[in-house]
């Protein structure tokens, strides 16, 4: 009797343990499954890497955006849109990285940035990534405009050039070739201006601000000069060359080649003055050339565009700009920033932006694609002109030169002071800023 209830009792117990083992087995299994699930899931999850750029890029690269994260679901491109101006930008970009720790995975950058951004090593060095491939098909300009110091951290991914625009139809009814030396272009403008065929010869951006060392780098280099050797620290905007080339400027206004008020304008006096007829010659960006040959334009169809003129025995020089976009070196995300920042540099991607945009590529490849060249043929003059490049020096106290500068030149043309006095003062507080 009692060893039949002893064996019921334990027979009992163990079905008991049997079943306790059975659900404790089903939640370790079920824990597990859990744990699991979520890893699982956290690895689906894409990875965010986030931009800053104006709003006007913003919305001109959704395509771009869409593009990518179609090719790549594992990542997801965070745009934020800042102001529409340049400067702003940069100066958000730079109070992010002062305060430590960049919000930003990319940095989208202007190519004068490049330098005191790379200088302040808030960049990722990039040198050894880029393919031969790469290399061979992007446009040396532009690629060196993205080094700082022989080392890469900007792949470009837009290009832009100073150019001259002119009225081809009035120098054919005037038997005038398009000019190539600084004396051509003051003949012809000047001709043209007695026949009454245009008000104004020759029009540029004299007003004091960045527009104006940009627009004078190419006359300097026509003249054969140099503002600033990146490698040597040398200072060339007081030797002769420069001084050629600013009383060249000078004396447009002086002649009534350019009217009087050109040290006030900026891009769109200029491109309006030229657009509604009313000068011969324009020096501009390629972006006035979509906008000079729009339907309502007085000027479609009857003009061109060629290099920047230059003094016999040297050649012409184009002031290179243009965006490229680099790695934050506080990125948390490098390897997914570099695929993005791949696929924005890419010729897929530049054709994207020069269809929709009618940007200017950075890559051989896409100045001779056929839709491209479909819809924009003078693609094939503007590479001939941005292969012409000239950099502004890139020196990490780039901003300050070109303050000086800009200062300097600006009072020469006014008459605030003599041309080689302004000269030599700008050369001097230049000295005095690299040397400290």
């Amino acid at each position: 009797m009692l060893k039949t209830l002893f064996r019921t009792r334990l027979r009992n117990s163990l079905n008991s343990l049997r079943k306790s083992a059975l659900w404790v087995g089903i939640a370790i299994v079920f824990g597990l499954l859990v744990v699991w699930t979520a890893s699982f899931a956290q690895a689906q999850k894409p990875v965010h890497v986030s931009l800053l750029t104006s709003a006007l890029d913003a919305a001109q690269g959704e395509n771009l955006v869409k593009a990518f994260e179609a090719e790549n679901p594992d990542i997801k491109i965070d745009v934020v849109e800042g102001p529409n101006a340049s400067n702003l930008i940069e100066d958000l970009y730079t109070s992010s990285f002062l305060l430590g720790g960049s919000p930003y995975d990319l940095v989208m950058m202007d190519i004068v940035w490049l330098p005191k951004f790379a200088a302040a090593g808030w960049l990722t060095d990039l040198t050894d990534r880029l393919t031969p491939e790469d290399v061979a098909d992007l446009m040396p300009g532009d690629l060196s405009g993205g080094r700082y110091q022989e080392r890469l951290y900007r792949l470009p991914i837009r290009s832009d050039g100073g150019m001259i625009y002119y009225r081809k139809d009035l120098l054919e009814q005037a038997g005038i070739q398009p000019p190539e030396t600084f004396d051509d272009l003051t003949k012809a403008a000047k001709q043209l201006q007695q026949s009454g065929a245009a008000q104004w010869g020759y029009v540029w951006q004299g007003r004091q601000y960045e527009g104006l060392p940009a627009m004078f780098v190419e006359v300097l280099a026509g003249f054969g000069g140099f503002w600033v050797d990146p490698k040597t620290q040398e200072v060339g905007i007081d030797r002769p060359q420069a001084v050629q080339a600013l009383r060249f400027l000078k004396e447009t206004i002086a002649q009534g080649i350019a009217p009087p008020g050109v040290t006030t304008f900026q891009e769109e006096e200029t491109r309006r003055l030229f657009q509604s007829g009313q000068a011969a010659f324009l020096r501009n960006w390629p972006y006035v050339y979509p906008l000079a040959s729009a339907d309502d334009s007085p000027v479609k169809g009857k003009f061109a565009v060629m290099p920047m003129v230059h003094a016999p025995g040297f050649e012409s020089g184009a002031c290179l700009g243009g965006w490229g976009i680099g790695i934050a070196n506080s990125s948390p995300h490098p390897d997914a920033a570099w695929r993005v920042a791949q696929f924005y540099a890419s010729a897929a991607a530049q054709k994207i932006a020069a269809l929709e945009n009618g940007y200017l590529p950075t890559r051989r490849s896409v100045y001779v694609d056929p839709e491209v060249l479909a819809k924009y043929p003078y693609f094939s003059s503007m590479q001939r002109v941005v292969e012409r490049a000239v950099l502004r020096p890139p020196i990490a106290q780039y901003a300050q030169a070109s303050d000086i500068l800009q200062r300097y030149l600006s009072a020469a043309l006014t008459d605030r002071m003599s041309i080689e006095a302004a000269l030599q003062a700008a050369a001097q507080e230049t000295r005095t800023l690299l040397n400290t």
